[in-house]
C-alpha cells in the first residue's frame, strides 16, 4: 500500500514498448529526428493551435526555463505556498531567471486568489527598489489536489494581461485535472489565457517526459536557446519523443489519469467514514488530503502503509496519492485497516 506519490509508480507498458521501438537503428540527434518533430507537431495539434513545443525530461527544468522566458531577473512571480516552484525545485526558478523573486500568496482552500495578487502588487510600487510584478504561476492540478476551472483561469488571465503579467501553468498533473474538468486541452490552457503550459507526463505513466508548450510566439524565441544553455537539450531526443508518442496514442494519458482519479475518489469516500476523519481539501484529482487521529496513523504505519504527512512529520493530515497503476485492492485494504484501527 504505497500512496507516497505518483512518482513512485513505474512507467506504463506501452511507453516502455515505444522506447524499445524508438531505440532501434540510428536517427538524427538533438531533436532533429522525424519522431521528435512529429511529436512536437502532434502536441501542438492536441492543443488546437500553432504552439511552440519543447521536449524536456524533468518538470523542474520545464518550469524554470519557461519562467526564465517569461520574466526579467527583477520580476516577481506570484504563486501558492505549496507550489513546486516555491518548495520543491531547489531554487531552480530563481537560478534560471537570474534572480527573479517568488511572491508567495495565502492558501485559499488549496488555491490562490486574484484579490491577493492585487494586494501584493500594490506593495511593489517603490520603483527600482522593488521587484516588479511579472507573472502568475498556477499548478494544474494543484499540489493540494484542487483543480482550477476554465472560468477561474480566465479570471487570472484577464487580470494578468491587463496588468502586463504573464500566466504560467505547471501542468505536472494536467491530465488529472483535464479528466476532472471534462474539457479540451485547449479550453484548459490557451483558450483560458495561459501563456505557457509545462505539460507533464512523468507522474502519469511516462519514464521521463515533459514539454514546454508555448502559446505566445513572442515568448518562444528564447526557449530553444535557454534549453540548450541550461543543459536540457538531449542528444537522443527521440527517446523523450517516443514516450509522448505512446502517451497520447489511444488516449493512454487520459485513461491513466481517469484511473488515478477514480482510485483517489474511492479512497476519499471510504476514509471519510472512519471515526475522527476529515478531508483537508476536496478530492478533485488523484490526491487525497485527510486528517486522521494519530493512533490510526501510527497503526497504519505499523501495518506497512506508505504515505507522507502533509505539513511535517507529526502532522495529522496525510497526503495520499493514487497513480495509473494503483490497485483497487490496495485502496480497499487501506480503508479497511483505517476503519479497524478507528473502531478499536
Amino acid at each position: 500500500m504505497d500512496f507516497r506519490s505518483d512518482n513512485t509508480a513505474g512507467a506504463s507498458l506501452p511507453i516502455l514498448e515505444a522506447l524499445a521501438q524508438a531505440n532501434n537503428g540510428n536517427a538524427a540527434a538533438y531533436g532533429e529526428d522525424d519522431l521528435s518533430l512529429a511529436v512536437e507537431a502532434r502536441i501542438a495539434d492536441l492543443f488546437e493551435c500553432d504552439a511552440s513545443v519543447f521536449l524536456m525530461a524533468t518538470g523542474t527544468a520545464a518550469n524554470a526555463i519557461a519562467l526564465a522566458a517569461m520574466i526579467p531577473p527583477w520580476g516577481a512571480v506570484f504563486c501558492h505556498p505549496q507550489s513546486h516552484i516555491n518548495l520543491d525545485e531547489c531554487g531552480a526558478p530563481e537560478f534560471y531567471t537570474g534572480g527573479a523573486k517568488l511572491m508567495v500568496l495565502p492558501d485559499r482552500d488549496g488555491k490562490i486568489a486574484v484579490a491577493d495578487i492585487e494586494v501584493a502588487s500594490t506593495r511593489l510600487s517603490h520603483g527600482v527598489h522593488n521587484v516588479q510584478p511579472a507573472a502568475i504561476s498556477l499548478t494544474q492540478s494543484a499540489e493540494t489536489g484542487r483543480v482550477y476551472h476554465p472560468g477561474e483561469l480566465r479570471h487570472f488571465a484577464n487580470f494578468a494581461h491587463v496588468a502586463g503579467l504573464k500566466l504560467h501553468m505547471d501542468g505536472a498533473r494536467f491530465a488529472n485535472a483535464l479528466v476532472r474538468l471534462g474539457c479540451t486541452p485547449a479550453e484548459a490552457s490557451w483558450k483560458a489565457g495561459v501563456d505557457i503550459l509545462c505539460f507533464g507526463a512523468s507522474k502519469n505513466g511516462a519514464f521521463a517526459a515533459e514539454a514546454i508548450v508555448c502559446f505566445d510566439p513572442a515568448l518562444a524565441d528564447t526557449i530553444a536557446f535557454r534549453r540548450k544553455r541550461g543543459g536540457h537539450l538531449f542528444s537522443k531526443m527521440r527517446l523523450l519523443a517516443a514516450q509522448f508518442d505512446a502517451y497520447l496514442t489511444d488516449d493512454l494519458w487520459l485513461d491513466n489519469a481517469r484511473h488515478a482519479n477514480a482510485m483517489a475518489t474511492r479512497l476519499a469516500a471510504g476514509l471519510v467514514t472512519v471515526p475522527g476523519a476529515s478531508l483537508a481539501y476536496p478530492t478533485e484529482a488523484n490526491e487525497v488530503f485527510i486528517a486522521l487521529p494519530q493512533v490510526i496513523i501510527t497503526r497504519l504505519e505499523d501495518d506497512g502503509a506508505q504515505f507522507y504527512h502533509w505539513g511535517g512529520k507529526n502532522s495529522p493530515v496525510l497526503r495520499l496519492v493514487c497513480a495509473f497503476n494503483t490497485a483497487p485492492e490496495d485502496v480497499d485494504a487501506f480503508i479497511s485497516l483505517a476503519r479497524k484501527h478507528g473502531s478499536g
